[in-house]
């Protein structure tokens, strides 16, 4: 009797222990498990937290002053490209009508329209006779009016290149030959080489 009960003891210790066992070992796991889950959270998160302290305002500025350097550099070349065509192109020795075109063409579509009287800034359509004419000698004033009266109307069939093209209180250009002309037209154009348009008055100098 007393060996059978000792053998139930065993056998409830035996359970307990295994039992025990089953407990911790399951317990384990769940630890771990969410110990992993909380370093996985950490993981997650922390990346975020960077990214958002990476952000700094100074970057937007660099790209600011990097693109207004662009545009600075944009603006010494298109200078250098004036220099380079008026040095490669001096007026002539002497002065003609066709060596008056043959000058102003140099400028098309290089030298923009603006308020200035040089290849190095811009030209206004009055900018452009002044200078064009400066360079064989001849000073005119600026606009167009003022210029005009440095002239004399001509017939249209007696025009030659050099003459002038008068749009009185509007307008001057250089004529280039038969329906053409040189001109600084208007704001967001540059210098053009094209049709007469409209009725000026054909101006030569006296």
């Amino acid at each position: 009797m007393t060996s059978r009960k000792t053998r139930d003891l065993v056998a409830k210790f035996a359970v307990i222990a295994v039992s025990g066992g089953l407990v911790a070992s399951l317990a384990i796991p769940a630890n771990a498990f969410n110990q992993g889950a909380q370093a996985e959270e950490s993981t997650l998160r922390t990346p975020k937290e960077v990214a958002v302290q990476s952000v700094d305002v100074s970057g937007s500025i660099e790209l600011a002053v990097s693109r207004d350097g662009y545009s600075a550099t944009k603006r010494r070349v298109v200078t250098a490209l004036v220099n380079r065509f008026v040095t490669l192109n001096p007026p002539a020795q002497t002065y003609s009508g066709e060596a008056v075109v043959a000058f102003a063409m140099q400028f098309v579509g290089v030298v923009p329209y603006g308020y200035g009287n040089s290849p190095t800034t811009s030209f206004s359509c009055d900018g452009l006779t002044q200078y064009v004419f400066k360079n064989f000698g001849i000073s005119l004033p600026r606009t167009a009016d003022a210029q005009a009266r440095y002239a004399v109307p001509i017939s249209q069939a007696d025009a030659r290149p050099g003459d002038l093209l008068w749009y009185p209180h509007q307008h001057i250009a250089i004529y280039a030959g038969p329906g053409m002309m040189v001109d600084s037209p208007r704001p967001g154009r540059y210098v053009e080489y094209h049709a007469i348009w409209g009725s000026p008055v054909y101006m030569r100098l006296k």
